[in-house]
This record gives structure tokens, C-alpha cells and sequence, in this order.
């Protein structure tokens, strides 16, 4: 192209640059309607600025997004909300700030505004607040009620009380509160009046609260309607409670919650008749609407750590009646791996890691056991699935679970879950992790193995969304033991811990924060002839190991990367001349007796693999935001762990920090995820393995079983394939210094991180 035409383009671009940078006149903008540049508070130190800005309707104009910011701040309309003054609703706001004080109990706050206009159409509010003294309480009494029984404890930790502010809204949810409790100890009628007596001169105040109980209640009558395939008899036995019992209004909502998880039910309601005479009994009317009673589902999708995935499940949510469950499920994951992965499947594995793995199941779950609390889940399994390059196991089994409710979102769980497995491409990892390399030892342990784990669970959920919460938290504790008593070969106990926190800084901004932590006491396997107290030889299964790394932990690393490393080396690279090398890196004597120093080889000669570890600490902070609303989400975040292998080196200054930023795209399935994280410089000493090799016997060797090397000499040496060897001396890996694009990981998946 000539320099005229790129000249042309130039003028082009900048012009288009111009139209997204440089400010034009905003539609709508007048004298009369100026744009709210700037909307500040003075002089509010009791309530945040937050707190005010939603008492009223007049907002500034501001960025649509965080990310938007540089765009904002030269200008660019298509990144600001803009906002004008409406004089009406800003002579409304006046007397919401007056009132939003007065509700609170600031009965003296005096507010002021002023209008910067000094600019041209646009205008800067400022609301100036005196707030006063709050006005006090100073007595805080609850009376009727007579009884002893019902009294204790009704007013323990009540949302206000003596010395706090008089604030109306505090008030009424002291009334609500006071209200409930007693409903819930039997009296159905309970009604409370409020009176407050206020000495404005000493800005104090007495609040009473005046309980009428009414009669002590009892359920009356259970009347059941709109049920078809599922008996009544069934629905009546998830009910927590019977006719003539001590009326509780939070046994309802138990059981209109346990109706619900049912999961055959469209609508469940339990709804209460207070209008019965006489007033001491409470009937109860209950009204379900069912839903289809077998439902198939097929899905497909993609992730980067198992390419392509497919499932397909069928359900029945009233087998063989009695509102039981059964779902047979079909999955296949790593297909395409082998063709797409030196492009999007990367993560997937290659070789025996990246075949097809596929499962099938069968999951059974009785709901009623002696209570509507507990139930029983029952699942027959078999599978083939790998760890990449860790190992690859097939296994049947069963998974034997029971559940009690012990509170809302509590689940406490007992299980037993045996399993016979098998493992393949694990001898790597049986000689680095536990130092068994001797082929018949490692055959023995890929062997078909019984692994029975007996266990308790217990988690708690009480965030207020099912995806993407933006309060509450989680909490999770799962402890196993396996041993000779439950019918294992590999003896260990294992503890998992995890909690999650949800802030809301904003109504569209959410601090979400995870610390998860593990721990595997590994025992002996029998099957080796190992002494209970031999502490050399206490080997675990490598499905018990914790790794690190992926969308859904440590960002900054591809999956399962991150903690203990083991990398080998083909037995030629060590022995012959590679590349420009007028030498071998070791003679065949030195790799023998393990004393080969692999270091001065070239990376990329070298496959390494991960080990996982017997100790694990990771967690996150992220911060989620909108981009473009309502779909369209960002996140900031920081991850951090490790994974250790020994509890002895276990050292805080190990830990890595891995920060990145995300987009998340709204479906009905969940957020659609895209993470970029970066992962810090990594100088690590590493085990190395390759394969065996021994001196040429004329007894026992032919001479053609000799190695030649290139140059088609015979050595006095014969390859051992099927041993592994374990040099002595360890390997150095180190990033190079600074900034690297090739310390950048990308992660694709569906549901936020946590």
C-alpha cells in the first residue's frame, strides 16, 4: 500500500477514535435538566454513603462498568449511565433523607443541599446533614405472658434493645421476632402491640411490648389435595408432625420444604386455617401439584480439562411408588482429545490419559427413613476415568449413603463406599511417591484392589442464591478411614474442610471468598507384606492424593499442576549424544548406580507429571462485577495454595499467589466461565525417573540384546523396560526471570469457581 493510502487509514482510525473518546453533546441535556456530574454527603457519620444513596432517587452519572473505566474517565458516552437532575424527584429526596433519619431515630437531623452549577448543563449536589443526638432507649419490657415455659428465652438477643437508637424499623422486626418465637411454642394467635413512650427533652425513650397470646394450640385435621401417582400415605409421612400435636409454625415450613425435595412436586403448600372455631385447634390444608413422573435429559459440552463431554440421564421420582428415586446415567468425557490436543483440548491429556473415559450408574435414594429427616441414596457404578498423566483407573462399585436434615441446609451424612478398582500408567508414580519401583511390587498395586472407605460428612449452606450468591456462606467437613475392618486394601484416614464467605459491597458488586484444606494420613497395603508399624512403606492410593491446579482451584495452573512434580527422561537422551553434544550427558555405569545428573538436558526433553501431595491449602478471593448488564459479568481475583508431601517441610513461604481476571456469561445452566490467571515464577528441585538398565551377562543375555548406540556400536549394556530407576540427583526447574507470556493460563468450564 502506498503512503497515501496508509495515510487514509490513519485519518480513519483517529476518527473513529475521536467518536469514542472526545465527549459530544448528550441527548436530553438542557439548563433546566443538567447532568449530575458528582452526588457527595457531609456530615453523615452514622449511615455510609451507600446506605443514602439508596434512600433516594436522584443518582449521579456514572461508569457502566468497572472495566470501563479508562473510557470514562475521557468521556466515551457508550461507557457512561448518564443521569440528569429532575427538580421534582430532588425536592422528593429532601424529605427522604429527613425521613430516612427520622425512621432511625435521629429526630433532631437537620439536612441541606447545594447545587454547584458552575458549569455549563451539568451540576454537582451535595447533601449537608446534621445528624443531632439519636434519641435512645433507655427500658425495653415484654409482658403478657404468663406462662413460664413460653417466657424463657422470648426476649434473649432481640434485633434492639436498651442504649440502641430508636429506630422504628428495628422495631417492627423486634415485633415480628417476639411474634414468631411464639407461635413456634404453640400459641397460634399470638398478636403484639407496641408502645413507646419518648421524653424528647432527654432524647430517651421506653418501648413495651405487649404480647396477647391467645389460647395454647394444637394441629387439628390434615386435609391432602391435588396428589395423583403419589399415595397420601407417602406425602403424610414427610409431614414432621401429627393431628393433635403442639401447634409450631416452623414445623410447617419443615414441611413444606420437605414436600419440595421430593423433586416430584411442581407446587407444595401447607397453609394453616386460623379462622377455626374453636381457636385451639389448627387445621391444616395441604395442596401439591405433581410434576412428570420420568424425565430423560441428554447434554453435551466442553471444558479444557476433559475436551468434549456428553451425558444422558434417565429418572423415575416415583419408583415403585413411595416417591422414591432412581436415575440411570450415562457419560462420556475426553472424546476428540487425541485429534484437537495440541489446540483446545490441551488439558485433557495425551496418550492413554487423553482416551475416551466413560461412566455408568445407577442412583437409587429411599426419601423416609423412620423420619422425614433422614433418607437413604444407594448407587451401583462403573467407570473409567483419569487423572492426567497420574494415572488411569477402571473401577465397579457401590456408594451406600445415609443422610439426616439436622437443620435447615444441615445435612449430616454416614457412608460406606467400596469400590473395586484397578489402575493403569501409575508406575511412575508408585516409584516417585512411595519408592516402589520393582515391576512385580508395581504390577501388584495396578492390580485389582479393593478400596472401602467408611465416612461422616456435614456441610452447611446458607447462601442466598443456588448460583452466584451474593451473601451467606458454606461450610463442608468430610472425614474417611479405610482399614482391614471395613474390607480395604489400602489402610488411611483423609480430612477435607472448606468454607466459602459472600460479601455484597454493592447491589451489582460481591466479594466472594473460599479456604479449603486437606489432609491423608496414608497407611500400609497389605498386599505387599507390609509390617503395620514399617513407616517406610506406608503408600496411598493415588486417587486419594490432593492435587491443585485448574478452573476451579489455583488458576494459575493447568490442572492438577500445581505441588510435588515428578518428570522422566527417555533412557537414550541420558546415554547418547542429543542434539549438538559431542557427549553423552552420562555414561550407562552412572545412570546404574543412580548418580546421572539429568540438569544439563534441555527442558523440553523431559516429561514431567504431576505427584500430588498428603497436605493441601488453597483458597480465593475474587471480585465480581458487571460489564454488560444483565448478562455479562467480570471478575478480579487471587488464588492461592499449595500442595505438600510431607507434613515435616511444610512452610507457609511455599505457598503460591496466582492473580487473574475472568468474564462470565448468564445461561439458565450457570455462568459460562472464561479465566486468565498468572502463575509466578516456579525454581524447583524435581525426582527424576527413567528406564533400567544392567550390565550385559553372557549367561543369561544374547549378544543382540545388547544396546547400540547411534553409531551402531554394541555396548556392554541391556535395556530393562519394564524397571524404573530413580536418579539420585534431583533436577532444576526454573521460569526465566521477569514477565512471561508463557506463565499465562487459560481456563474454560461452566458455574463459578466456588
Amino acid at each position: 500500500m502506498s503512503s497515501r493510502g496508509w495515510g487514509e487509514v490513519a485519518v480513519a482510525v483517529a476518527a473513529v477514535l475521536l467518536l469514542l473518546v472526545v465527549p459530544t453533546t448528550v441527548e436530553g441535556q438542557t439548563a433546566n435538566r443538567p447532568e449530575i456530574v458528582s452526588l457527595n454527603f457531609e456530615g453523615n457519620a452514622s449511615f455510609p454513603d451507600r446506605s443514602l444513596r439508596n434512600a433516594i432517587i436522584t443518582r449521579q452519572t456514572d461508569c457502566r462498568s468497572f472495566i470501563l473505566t479508562p473510557f470514562c474517565w475521557v468521556g466515551s458516552d457508550f461507557a457512561l449511565d448518564r443521569s440528569f437532575l429532575n427538580p421534582r424527584s430532588f425536592r422528593d429526596d429532601y424529605a427522604r433523607v429527613q425521613l430516612f433519619y427520622y425512621v432511625r431515630g435521629y429526630r433532631q437531623a437537620r439536612v441541606d443541599t447545594i447545587m454547584d452549577r458552575s458549569e455549563e448543563n451539568r451540576v454537582r449536589v451535595t447533601y449537608r446533614i446534621d445528624e443531632g443526638r439519636p434519641i435512645r432507649i433507655t427500658e425495653l419490657e415484654v409482658a403478657g405472658v404468663e406462662d413460664e415455659a413460653a417466657r424463657a428465652g422470648l426476649d434473649a438477643s432481640l434485633p434492639i434493645g436498651v442504649g440502641d437508637p430508636l429506630d422504628l424499623n428495628r422495631l417492627d422486626f423486634t415485633r415480628d421476632t417476639i411474634t414468631r418465637r411464639m407461635r413456634n411454642r404453640g400459641y397460634a394467635h399470638t398478636d403484639v402491640l407496641r408502645n413507646i413512650d419518648i421524653d424528647l427533652e432527654r432524647l430517651e425513650a421506653q418501648v413495651e411490648y405487649d404480647v396477647y397470646t391467645g389460647p395454647r394450640a394444637h394441629f387439628g385435621e390434615i386435609r391432602i389435595e391435588g396428589n395423583e401417582e403419589v399415595s397420601e400415605r407417602v406425602i403424610r409421612r414427610m409431614i414432621p408432625f401429627e393431628e393433635g400435636q403442639t401447634y409450631n409454625r416452623e414445623l410447617i415450613f419443615d414441611a413444606q420444604r420437605a414436600l419440595y425435595n421430593l423433586e416430584i412436586f411442581r407446587h407444595a403448600s401447607v397453609e394453616e386455617d386460623l379462622e377455626h372455631v374453636p381457636d385451639s385447634i389448627v387445621p391444616l390444608q395441604v395442596t401439591v401439584n405433581e410434576g412428570n413422573t420420568h424425565r430423560v435429559r441428554t447434554g453435551a459440552g466442553w471444558n479444557s480439562a476433559e475436551c468434549f463431554t456428553a451425558e444422558t440421564r434417565w429418572s423415575s421420582r416415583n419408583f415403585q411408588g413411595g416417591a422414591r428415586r432412581l436415575v440411570l446415567r450415562s457419560a462420556l468425557s475426553n472424546v476428540g482429545a487425541h485429534q484437537l490436543e495440541d489446540s483446545i483440548c490441551s488439558g485433557a491429556g495425551t496418550g492413554v490419559y487423553g482416551d475416551l473415559n466413560w461412566s455408568l450408574s445407577a442412583d437409587f435414594r429411599q426419601p423416609f427413613i423412620f423420619s422425614p429427616r433422614n433418607s437413604l441414596s444407594a448407587s451401583l457404578f462403573a467407570e473409567r476415568q483419569s487423572l492426567q498423566d497420574v494415572f488411569v483407573r477402571q473401577a465397579v462399585g457401590v456408594n451406600l449413603t445415609l443422610t439426616r436434615q439436622i437443620g435447615r441446609g444441615t445435612p449430616l451424612s454416614v457412608f460406606y463406599r467400596p469400590q473395586l478398582a484397578r489402575l493403569e500408567a501409575a508406575e511412575v508414580f508408585f516409584c516417585t511417591t512411595f519408592l516402589v519401583c520393582d515391576p512385580d511390587e508395581i504390577d501388584i498395586l495396578q492390580d485389582f484392589n479393593l478400596l472401602s472407605p467408611v465416612g461422616v460428612a456435614f456441610s452447611r449452606d446458607r447462601t442466598n442464591r443456588a448460583f452466584s450468591p451474593t451473601g451467606g456462606y458454606t461450610v463442608l467437613a468430610d472425614l474417611e478411614h479405610a482399614s482391614r475392618f471395613t474390607g480395604s486394601n489400602f489402610d488411611y484416614e483423609r480430612l477435607v474442610v472448606e468454607t466459602t464467605r459472600f460479601f455484597s459491597i454493592t447491589d451489582d458488586i460481591v466479594l466472594a471468598a473460599r479456604i479449603r484444606g486437606g489432609r491423608l494420613w496414608a497407611g500400609s497395603f497389605r498386599g505387599l507384606g507390609v509390617d503395620q508399624d514399617d513407616t517406610e512403606r506406608r503408600i496411598a492410593h493415588p486417587q486419594k492424593r490432593f492435587f491443585a491446579g485448574g478452573a476451579n482451584s489455583v488458576r494459575g495452573y493447568a490442572q492438577n499442576q500445581l505441588g510435588p512434580q515428578v518428570v522422566s527422561v527417555d533412557l537414550d537422551d541420558l546415554i547418547f549424544p542429543v542434539g549438538d553434544r559431542p557427549d553423552p550427558i552420562c555414561a550407562p555405569s552412572q545412570v546404574a548406580n543412580l548418580s546421572c545428573d539429568p540438569d544439563p538436558l534441555e527442558e523440553d526433553r523431559f516429561f514431567s507429571r504431576p505427584a500430588g501431595g498428603a497436605n493441601l491449602l488453597e483458597g480465593s478471593a475474587e471480585l465480581r462485577f458487571p460489564v454488560w448488564q444483565p448478562h455479562l459479568r467480570g471478575a478480579a481475583f487471587v488464588d492461592f495454595g499449595q500442595v505438600w508431601d510431607n507434613s515435616a517441610n511444610n512452610s507457609l513461604s511455599d505457598v503460591v499467589v496466582a492473580p487473574g481476571v475472568g468474564l462470565r456469561y448468564s445461561t439458565p445452566i450457570g455462568p459460562v466461565r472464561i479465566d486468565v490467571a498468572y502463575r509466578p515464577r516456579r525454581t524447583e528441585q524435581v525426582p527424576v525417573i527413567t528406564s533400567g538398565l544392567r550390565a550385559f551377562d553372557p549367561d543369561r543375555d544374547r549378544p543382540e540384546d545388547r544396546i547400540v548406540d547411534p553409531d551402531g556400536q554394541a555396548m556392554d549394556w541391556v535395556r530393562q523396560d519394564d524397571r524404573l530407576l530413580l536418579l539420585d540427583p534431583r533436577l532444576t526447574l526454573a521460569d526465566e526471570p521477569g514477565f512471561s507470556l508463557r506463565r499465562l493460563q487459560l481456563h474454560f468450564s461452566i458455574g463459578q469457581a466456588f
